[in-house]
């Protein structure tokens, strides 16, 4: 990590593009200043490449949600994967996110900008090193990115989400002074909106308490998340794309442009799930769909039949349309944290809470256009998870038959997001609940992403020996 610089924004919109195209060398310009709100569309921009990008496929095919078949994705898949395999991850999120913050806080501190400004720039860092930290296990922290240290120290997972979750309070603070708001059209998400940028905050903390198995103060953090205060869905954090090629959805770009399209699939195991149609179900007896729900709807919106196989849904009003705003942080998954935490602690708030996610699915939810009349999502009640329910016929406890059923609710709705993969390690020995994912190959699922080459090459201070393909990362043993 010796050399690290800012990128520049009209680069990372090219690097967005491009991440469509892996295998091309990027010579982008290494600014070690820039006015703070270009830093932090910079920033922002590469959130969306790690949030939704090959990190993301990647994780699906660990998750079981995609099967690669070809090419690199079939070395994924087959789980034949080296240090190298991560190195252009590990650049996004340590120099193309982390670096760009940096600098931006330096800007902005050195004009006397703060409060808001400060306060995204914090809850940004959050989400990023969360979800390295998530992938990764051990990783810099306090060190990483500053040129003051060529050999940054790793800090222990558990040590780096109790900083993420500092670090996330601060925010709030800074988010609640009402002033220092970014100048208009700089910052992406939410131009600047304080309570909705709040909101992510909290979401973000439910969500990385869930990581680490806090689920009280998860299910507190998640009753000030996105939707709180009646703000339902308007607050989510999604990727903004527009119909250019180089501005479109990433998941557009791989599945309807890129010459490797070819060599990914939806899995069967996922596909079963939501496919009503006995006659194409890889699997029928996985079908969530019952008297209360008709998931032919989501099906559609998800997944469509190319002359590859079962992909992504890139038309019209489906999940990868070419300029669908990708869901990085959202209400459905607070309200699907409220309803797992909550599970956890008492069975009835937890079921109150799924009715309320399934409530929001029965207008349409997060879907596109949906056909209303190809989806049903009622209201579910106690007996329905009693033993010979119509969501308990194996006979389990009914607190154990909801709780899988929330996991499973996850599962589908977060399709396509690295949350996935952290949810299947996350509950990988609850056997009765869990969704049961396979490994691809062998006996043993994969369970974090590898420190890539550039970290290993240039910075002494990365663990001996590399922590393997295979080993839990410290809140997952």
């Amino acid at each position: 990590m010796k050399k690290i610089y800012a990128i520049g924004v009209l680069s990372l919109f090219i690097f967005s593009c491009a991440d469509m195209v892996e295998d091309l060398n990027q010579n982008p310009n290494n600014p070690t200043s820039a006015p703070y709100q270009y830093t932090l569309t910079g920033a922002e921009v590469a959130t969306i490449v790690f949030q939704t990008g090959a990190p993301a496929r990647q994780s699906g095919i660990m998750a079981g949600q995609f099967t690669g078949f070809d090419r690199q994705h079939l070395a994924y898949n087959n789980y034949l994967v080296t240090s190298a395999s991560f190195d252009t991850t590990w650049r996004i999120i340590f120099r193309d996110i982390l670096r760009n913050i940096l600098v931006a806080e330096e800007s902005a501190k050195s004009s006397g900008i703060d409060g808001i400004s400060l306060g995204v720039l914090q809850v940004l860092k959050a989400l990023d090193l969360g979800t390295a930290t998530s992938l990764f296990g051990d990783i810099p922290y306090d060190q990483a990115g500053s040129l003051e240290f060529e050999n940054p120290e790793f800090e222990s997972q558990i040590a780096v989400y109790g900083k993420i979750q500092a670090l996330l309070d601060d925010a709030i603070v800074n988010l609640a002074t009402g002033t220092g708001r970014p100048p208009a059209n700089t910052e992406i998400y939410f131009d600047g909106n304080a309570v909705a940028w709040t909101q992510v905050a909290y979401t973000l903390k439910a969500r990385f308490f869930m990581h680490t198995k806090e689920y009280p103060v998860a299910y507190t953090a998640a009753q000030k998340g996105i939707g709180s205060n009646g703000s339902s869905h308007t607050n989510n954090m999604k990727s903004p794309h527009g119909t250019a090629t180089d501005d479109a959805n990433l998941y557009y770009q791989f599945f309807a442009l890129a010459s490797r399209k070819n060599d990914l699939v939806t899995s069967n195991f996922f596909a079963s799930f939501i496919d009503s149609n006995n006659t194409t179900n890889p699997i029928p007896a996985n079908y969530r769909g019952n008297s209360k729900t008709n998931e032919t709807a989501r099906y559609n919106y998800l997944l469509q039949t190319t002359v590859v196989g079962l992909q992504p849904n890139f038309n019209t009003d489906g999940f990868a349309q070419i300029d669908a705003p990708a869901q990085i942080v959202t209400y459905a998954e607070n309200l699907l944290i409220l309803a797992e935490a909550g599970t956890r602690a008492n069975f009835n708030t937890g079921l109150g809470h799924l009715n309320a996610f399934r409530s929001y699915m029965a207008l349409g939810g997060y879907m596109t256009n949906p056909i209303m009349a190809n989806l049903k999502y009622d209201p579910y009640t106690a007996a329905d998870f009693d033993n010979l329910g119509i969501e308990n016929t194996s006979g389990i406890s009914n607190d154990n038959a909801l709780l899988r059923e929330i996991l499973e609710e996850r599962y589908i709705t977060l399709f396509g997001q690295i949350e996935v993969f952290n949810d299947t390690r996350r509950t990988q020995n609850e056997s009765i609940v869990r969704v049961p994912v396979v490994p691809n190959t062998g006996s043993f699922l994969p369970q974090r992403f590898l420190i890539g080459n550039s970290e290993i090459d240039n910075n002494k201070n990365t663990p001996s020996p590399i922590p393997d393909f295979f080993e839990p990362t410290q809140v997952n043993k």
